[in-house]
């Protein structure tokens, strides 16, 4: 219609993006739990089969309501939130119709162990509320089974079952910590104490049944889980990676494994010019706490350390409130996160704080504890807490769109993390010989995952092989490195992006020296980007480069 001004279709932009995230979140209460969205606590998703058709149908028509909308009936902030919205919803569209992952693995030990996990684990709520909400989640735990046993299509991937496998055999520890944790908070006899050790009960009885009607499947399940290159081209392209094509990720990878090997190589030389590289990695790896209490200790250090560094060097602007805990992984997770992760405080709950895991071991190996060395606890320190992910992430909850919620951006997200142990070491911080001799060996970890994420999805090498070049490149312990593997499996293109992430932060750091000159601040750069969320790293450009350098 003409004569309109820019911001017209605002609002009904606007009623379409929250109408998709309500329904999201009533689709997916353990998302909405994560978010801090307290009304679907109780529940569990569908898992069946019509349940995902289903999505993929919702994704569609949003799909077409956003494109129906003319880009210039929309206001500058609105534009941007559509484009958005348009490349999340184009992703969603890839994964349920051209992945397809929910059809060819089980994912009932994900659903219900991060559905009890979130609420057992964090949350300003009391927790009575909580242990009654993780009731009511494990009574629905055998219906959650039986839909995603009906769903599993002709084609499963033995691998990606055999980790769902694993989960299950661990998962009944995660409950029998719910039921002592209700007795302490109810009483033994109470009625919610019984009613949840009832469930946990139940449910694991449903479990055992389930990981005996996966071994069934695994006898007629195959490995064919490469997107092969037409596909992986596509979602490369979909994942908007600043123009970059496969090959050039991929030449990006080999070249980046190339450098830190040889920084690699010569900080050893600097550690002890007598000793081989590999010598004097051993020594590093063989510095660490005497068990696993006395490393969750030195993580706590390392992480307060860090943040004191942040503040007064000015690096980048914390957010108000924030708060980190440090745990061990809870067993259900060991075998997908063999080293440490990250779960973000929750948007919608005022007060929470950030979780921090750390992984003892992968199978009770005991030499796993070489990989909590001091040396790499202070570099995974930077990467998951200060002013790696944590800061970032809570950074992140603080914007107020709802479309950047449902956007998966991990180049930016993996890509800041990584980022920062290399910055925080620029500015400083913890930069011995030892400590960049770690950063160095992470460094080539998440070259190898460039390199082999492309390998592994193009069809180019198996699992034992991928498993056997990262033993070789990194010298992590064969479980580790197995475990490693088994992720990039089923998550094309996020592995890559760590280390591709860092590469195009660095590039556009120095891009924005260049435009700004004299006026770039670091800690302006570092709050521009966590001011606007986990975006894609060309939307930070765009957003960047739209304030003019002379003002």
């Amino acid at each position: 219609m003409t004569g309109e001004q820019p911001g017209a279709l605002d609002e009904r932009f606007e009623a379409l993006v929250r109408e998709r995230f309500d329904s999201v979140m009533a689709r997916f209460p353990v998302f909405a739990t994560y978010l801090g969205i307290a009304e679907h606590d109780h529940r569990l998703a569908d898992g069946s089969r019509e349940a995902a058709e289903q999505d993929l149908l919702d994704s569609r028509r949003f799909l077409v309501q956003l494109e129906a909308l003319e880009p210039e009936r929309l206001s500058p902030l609105n534009l941007v939130e559509r484009e958005l919205a348009l490349l999340a919803t184009r992703q969603q569209i890839f994964d349920d119709d051209v992945h397809r992952l929910w059809e060819r693995r089980v994912s009932a030990a994900d659903e219900l162990g991060d559905g009890v996990f979130l609420l057992f684990s964090r949350g300003s709520r009391p927790m009575a509320q909580r242990l009654e909400a993780i009731g009511s989640r494990l009574e629905a735990a055998p219906r959650l089974i039986a839909e995603q046993r009906a769903r599993l299509g002709p084609h499963p991937v033995r691998l990606w079952n055999e980790l769902e496998l694993e989960a299950v055999r661990s998962l009944p520890s995660l409950f029998t910590e719910v039921a002592a944790a209700a007795a302490g908070e109810f009483g033994q006899d109470h009625h919610e104490t019984v009613r949840i050790r009832s469930a946990a009960q139940d449910a694991a009885r449903s479990l055992d049944e389930y990981a005996g009607w996966i071994e069934e499947q695994l006898g007629s399940a195959g490995n064919d889980f490469a997107l092969g290159p037409e596909r992986y081209a596509e979602l490369i392209g979909l994942r908007a990676f600043d123009g970059l094509d496969t090959q050039a990720i991929l030449e990006i990878g080999e070249q980046q494994l190339a450098e830190n090997r040889a920084a690699r190589r010569s900080v050893a030389a600097e550690i002890d010019a007598q000793a081989t590289e590999q010598e004097v990695l051993e020594r590093v790896k063989a510095d660490q706490p005497a068990d696993f209490e006395s490393a969750l200790e030195t993580y706590r250090r390392a992480m307060a350390e860090a943040r004191a560094f942040v503040v007064e060097h000015d690096i980048a602007s914390l957010p108000p409130g924030e708060d980190l805990e440090i745990i061990a992984t809870p067993e259900y997770l060991r075998s997908v996160m063999p080293f440490a992760a990250y779960f973000t405080p929750p948007k919608f709950e005022p007060g929470a704080k950030g979780i921090y895991i750390v992984t003892p071991s992968v199978d009770g190996d005991p030499r796993a504890m070489r990989e909590h060395n001091y040396a790499s606890i202070y570099n995974t320190s930077i990467h998951e807490a200060y002013p790696g992910h944590h800061q970032q992430l809570t950074a992140a909850m603080q914007h107020p769109s709802l479309v950047r919620l449902l956007l998966d951006a991990p180049e930016f997200v993996e890509g800041w993390a990584m980022y920062c142990e290399q910055m925080m070491r620029e500015q400083g911080f913890d930069d011995g010989p030892e400590r960049r001799l770690m950063m160095y060996t992470d460094a080539i970890w998440r070259a190898c995952r460039i390199v082999l994420d492309v390998k592994l999805h193009l069809g180019q090498i198996g699992t034992a092989e991928a498993t056997d070049y990262l033993v070789e490149q990194t010298g992590f312990e064969r479980p580790n490195a197995a475990a490693e593997v088994n992720r990039y499996t089923y998550t094309p293109t996020y592995q890559l992006s760590y280390l591709l992430g860092k590469v195009l932060l660095l590039r556009l750091r120095s891009d924005e020296q260049a435009r700004l000159g004299d006026r770039f601040s670091l800690k302006g750069f570092h709050d521009a980007l966590l001011g606007q969320g986990s975006l894609p790293i060309s939307f930070q450009r765009r957003l960047l480069q739209e304030e003019p350098a002379d003002a």
